[in-house]
């Protein structure tokens, strides 16, 4: 059976995720276990500490599949990036040093400030939806304003972006918090799949399984559908959602 994960830091050596060939070894095994079979290698690029080159990117993935096969762990791994907004996105875009989810060059992974979504979001995605290409926000959930605005998210829906949920989010790693606007964002349809966004870290390793399982008994569909959208992601295929407006949170007066 065939699991995708979109987004991971496994790379060694790249960014804030694996640190050495060894680690990302061992980071492999555990995505194996964890049921992943493919997987985009996705270091932050234009971050304002990480800017990881296209082709610097494709060099080391290669280098990695190489130790992968001699280990014997059966993971196929992609070259891609995690793209943070930036206003130098278009010029990277024209200098060819953006690498994609897809060769067609389709789907793109954007990461929005962990604080905040910045005013210019909405004419960036703009922009490169013009291009052609799809952004998917990456752990919205996980953004301190839509995890308090969440309708802010809503926004970019409504343009055609799409968005990835961290496992680890869903199953209540980062939180009580970040869980519930992770589980309502997918009871909204708001969501297109889960990703490990896996890190050399403490609490950062891949929880796919876990999430798939929970996500099992709210909506057996939703699965299918998930698994899907991380392979259509890959392949360039069609990936759209069919989402609502998110319900307002009850609140509990205590006079």
């Amino acid at each position: 059976m065939v699991l995708v994960d979109i987004h991971s830091h496994i790379l060694p050596g790249i960014d804030d995720g694996s640190p050495d060939m060894a680690t990302s070894l061992d980071l492999a095994r555990a995505a194996v276990a964890d049921g992943i079979t493919h997987a985009l290698m996705t270091p932050h690029h234009l971050n304002g500490r990480h800017n990881n080159h296209k082709n610097d990117v494709i060099k080391l993935t290669g280098e990695f599949q190489q130790a992968l096969d001699e280990a014997e762990i059966p993971l196929t791994v992609f070259a891609s990036q995690e793209v943070r907004l930036s206003a130098d996105i278009p010029d990277a875009l024209d200098n060819d040093d953006i690498l994609f989810c897809d060769e067609d060059g389709k789907y793109m992974l954007l990461e929005f400030p962990s604080e905040d979504v910045p005013t210019y979001a909405q004419n960036m995605t703009f922009n490169l939806l013009g291009r052609g290409i799809t952004p998917i926000i990456v752990h919205p959930e996980r953004n301190n304003r839509i995890l308090h605005e969440p309708e802010v998210l809503e926004t970019f829906l409504k343009q055609g972006c799409l968005t990835q949920v961290t496992a680890s989010s869903y199953v209540g790693v980062f939180g009580k918090e970040i869980a519930d606007l992770s589980e309502r964002l997918i009871d909204a349809g708001q969501v297109a799949t889960f990703a490990s966004d896996a890190h050399s870290l403490a609490k950062r390793e891949s929880k796919m399984t876990e999430a798939y399982n929970k996500l099992a008994k709210q909506n057996q569909s939703d699965v299918e559908k998930f698994k899907q959208n991380a392979k259509n992601f890959i392949n360039g295929e069609q990936v759209s959602l069919d989402w609502k407006t998110l319900r307002k949170k009850k609140r509990f007066w205590i006079f």
